[in-house]
């Protein structure tokens, strides 16, 4: 993707949903300290550090946020500081743990809970988020479980997101390909990519990242799902894909051998998402970040959801979470209230329409202003209702690098070095000696 500053962070979605360096991280965080400042100045006010991540539009929903939040909340001010993208917010929440000066609250990829987590400064929210405002329940189950290590709530949802089909119309249209439904297989897909794809126009049927970050990935998993595997073994010493894994790769396989799909060499999808707002590409597996620069290169487009093995609707969904740290009484009070009040329906749509996330439940779902601007949003309805069936990558310690295994897997298929058989073995293996680790 290319998003500009369609998700909340104004970065990539490669950075959204990078595996990161949770579990190199983990080291540091082992022995963390506690930070120094009680945060509450002499007019009695309580400050709370927010390292955001955004820029753009991201950063102006959240000072309108802030803003808000102080209206109603005088005694608490948040100082939205960090100086630092949220793609490099790992590194230095990470540095910052193992100094003993961190923020109250960091924008940390879901991907990388699991290892920030393992510090003793991160804070429970599980009492907040299960007994605030906003019905636990009523979240949606992707958001609950990106956040939910070890039966704790060890973080808030942040972002949301959703997987689904952005098929251009005009090329449909030429090929006299008729547009897919809800229920159609990957095998449909393959078809249709192939009947799209003209070699003499430089026409691609669709597209996939090829350099095996997690962008290269995320999109494997549901097909891996479908299939009846999970991303690590039952026993937790393997992956749980070995045999889904090998044929999911196959339909890869057969993508890259009709000559049908265009493997982006660059980080961040950029160059995929330019083909196909460019006109030259059929269909792009894509979010809901990705419309704004669809509608605004003019693409006749239709939005269907992911195909499947099985015909059940089943797709992914990769949250961001806001992790807040344990700076002393007051300051952890003063970031509880701010994190339950950030995740109130009027707020969180707020922040889902200016800074494009979906919304974090089903409250959120019904208020006006999402629904209007589900309205005027051709094919968001389509990313809202996969939620039902959206599942998350696990929030283990090792998924980094099981993904990073897996995405070397998909480069070597897509580039036809290796069988899905021969990709699929050298993933299990890289996989296997990650999770053998003790953690």
């Amino acid at each position: 993707m290319a998003p500009g500053q369609h998700p909340p962070a104004g970065r990539t979605r490669r950075t959204v949903l990078r595996a990161g360096m949770g579990a190199a991280a983990a080291a540091a965080l082992a022995a963390c300290g506690a930070s120094g400042s009680d945060g509450v100045g002499q007019d009695g006010r309580v400050t709370i550090e927010m390292w955001h991540g955004q820029t753009d539009t991201g950063l102006k929903a959240l000072k309108g946020l802030v803003a808000a939040f102080t209206r109603a909340h005088p005694h608490i001010r948040v100082d939205l500081g960090g100086g630092v993208l949220a793609d490099a917010m790992l590194q230095k929440v990470t540095a910052a743990l193992a100094s003993g000066t961190y923020p109250d609250l960091a924008y940390i990829f879901g991907s990388d809970l699991a290892g920030v987590a393992r510090s003793p400064q991160v804070l429970d929210l599980t009492d907040t988020l299960r007994h605030g405002p906003t019905p636990w329940q009523s979240y949606w189950e992707p958001a609950r479980a990106a956040v939910t290590v070890n039966g704790r709530l060890r973080a808030s949802p942040a972002l949301l997101d959703s997987l689904a089909v952005v098929c251009n119309r005009k090329l449909f249209s030429a090929a006299g390909v008729p547009l897919p439904e809800a229920g159609w297989t990957w095998d449909d897909f393959r078809r249709t990519a192939r009947s799209l794809t003209d070699a003499r126009t430089g026409v691609f049927g669709t597209g996939w990242p090829g350099v095996g970050d997690e962008d290269t990935v995320w999109r494997l998993w549901p097909m891996v799902w479908d299939l009846g595997g999970e991303v690590i073994a039952p026993d937790g010493r393997g992956i749980g894909f070995a045999k889904a894994g090998v044929r999911a790769l196959e339909t890869v396989a057969a993508l890259a051998g009709d000559k049908s799909v265009y493997v982006d060499p660059k980080p961040g999808s950029e160059q995929m998402y330019q083909v196909f707002a460019s006109g030259r590409m059929g269909m792009v597996v894509t979010g809901p970040w990705q419309l704004p620069d669809i509608r605004q290169a003019r693409i006749d487009y239709e939005v269907v959801p992911l195909p499947s093995y099985s015909g059940r609707p089943l797709t992914i969904s990769g949250p961001d979470t806001w992790t807040a740290f344990d700076n002393g009484g007051a300051r952890a009070r003063a970031t509880r209230t701010f994190v339950s009040w950030l995740a109130q329906p009027g707020q969180d749509v707020r922040w889902d329409v200016e800074a494009g996330s979906l919304p974090l439940s089903r409250r959120s779902e019904e208020e006006s202003a999402w629904r209007a601007k589900e309205a005027g949003t051709r094919g968001l309805d389509v990313f809202t209702k996969a939620l039902q069936t959206a599942r998350v990558r696990p929030v283990h310690p090792a998924y980094p690098e099981v993904s990073t295994a897996l995405g070397q897997a998909v480069v070597s298929v897509l580039l036809g070095r290796s069988s899905p058989a021969e990709a699929m073995r050298a993933c299990a293996a890289d996989s296997r000696a990650a999770l053998v680790i003790p953690r």
